[in-house]
Parts: structure tokens; sequence; C-alpha cells
């Protein structure tokens, strides 16, 4: 089983739409694959079509007072399947630093999953807390949207120092391009000097597209309500690239 994360500290970068669609993807190229809403607000157990989890139930899980079975709901799409947000989500941290070795919990709850998944992906929330560096321990991989702007350039250079200044080997960030206006000066230039600053930027850029906007309103990924869409053929080769760093990871 692999395990790969979509996060950037900074909101607004086209995270969670990331995460749905390349889980979705996973699935469609015969992954077993589990998305793990890790965001208080939900949006991509919306986007899935599912609800809320039940109050209280992250804490159960946290505590190991709960099984992983009882809150893993399926989709409506075979091999996708998702483990919902509920807003106590936002407690998650505090329940984390009561358990012994805090920052290794959500490795060591994994591991429940790796006999039913090919693929667990996490969609995280933009913050800096005892959860993100619990996904700096569990992920194979974290993949990281970047808009081409300054802030979002300066919060990846924060969480690359700090994966260096605490000496963290085991995973890879591999940042991706999201959001892409190339009618925009500004994004032009910066998805040029990126190339040039970020050896290990992905080749798919995800455009700015209006149709990911209504996957909420279709409660869908966007290769479902629109397939042959510029953005959807994107997260599509950008799923090839990951899949392809995923194998490689051994």
């Amino acid at each position: 089983m692999k395990t790969l994360a979509i996060y950037n500290l900074k909101g607004g970068v086209g995270k969670t739409a990331a995460a749905v669609n390349l889980a979705y993807l996973a699935s469609q190229y015969g992954r077993k694959t589990l998305l793990w809403d890790l965001d208080p607000q939900a949006a991509a157990t919306w986007y899935l079509g599912l609800e809320p989890g039940i109050d209280g139930s992250v804490k159960k899980l946290a505590r190991g007072k709960r099984d992983w079975n009882d809150s893993v709901c399926a989709t409506i799409w075979p091999r996708l399947s998702c483990l919902p947000a509920d807003f106590d989500n936002r407690n998650l941290d505090q329940y984390l630093r009561k358990a012994d070795h805090p920052a290794f919990q959500i490795r060591r709850l994994l591991k429940e999953f790796e006999s039913e998944f090919d693929l667990v992906l996490l969609d995280c929330a933009p913050s800096f807390s005892t959860v993100t560096e619990n996904l700096f321990h569990a992920a194979d991989l974290i993949a990281v949207p970047i808009i081409p702007s300054q802030l979002s350039i300066r919060s990846f250079e924060q969480m690359a120092q700090f994966l260096d200044d605490e000496k963290i080997r085991r995973v890879k960030l591999y940042p991706f391009l999201s959001m892409v206006d190339n009618r925009r000066k500004q994004h032009r230039e910066g998805s040029l000097d990126l190339r040039s600053r970020i050896p290990n930027l992905l080749s798919t850029p995800i455009p700015y597209a209006a149709a990911v906007e209504s996957m909420g309103r279709h409660r869908a990924p966007l290769p479902v309500i629109q397939p042959r869409g510029r953005a959807t053929t994107a997260f599509e080769q950008l799923w090839l690239e990951l899949a392809e760093k995923l194998h490689r990871q051994g």
C-alpha cells in the first residue's frame, strides 16, 4: 500500500480538488483507493457525494475505540472509498498530542488499511500542526499544489525547510503548478521561474478552469462531469506522473 498526501501550508491553491480528482483517477486505473478527508471543512467528502462522518468518530478512531470499517464509506464509483471528515477533525491535533509518539500516530493507524487498499490519499488542511507532522512521517509522497505567486512559493519553501531542519528524509516532496492562468503575465513568468528554481517540479500544470468549481454543484470528480475537458486531461497526466513516482518508491 502507498500513501500520497496532498498538502500546502497555504489555502486556496486547489488542494482538495486535486485530492478528489487524483483519488478518482487512481481508482479508474485499477487501484483500490481510500481518500481520507482530514480537513474539518469536509470539502473532499462533499465532492464525493458523501456526508460528514459521525460526530466524535475521529476521537474514537484516534484512541482505538472505533473500528475503521465502521467509518469508511464506499462511493458510487468502483474501487473508490472515503473516510469522511467531520467537524471534530478540528480537535485531531489535541487527540494526537495525548498519544505516545504523537508525530507517528497516523502512520500507525494507516497500517489498518494495508490489507484493504492499494493507495491511501490524504487530503490535508492548510495549516501547520501535529497533524501536519504526522503527514510528513506517514506519506510516501507529498504532492504540493503551487499557484505561481510569491506567497504560494514561500509556503512551499517553508515546508521544505522544516523537513530539512527536522532531518525527515523518508518523505519526498513533489510540487506541481496549480490553477495556472496563462492569460496572466504573472502566472506565465512565475511558471517559468519555478521550473528553473525547483528541480523536482512535476511537469504537468493544472490550468485554472471554471469547471473545477462545478464539482461542488455536481458533487462528483471532474472526469465524471467533464471527461474531455482540458483540466481533466491535465489531472490524468498528473496522476500518471505521481503513479510513476510512487512505483519508484519500491
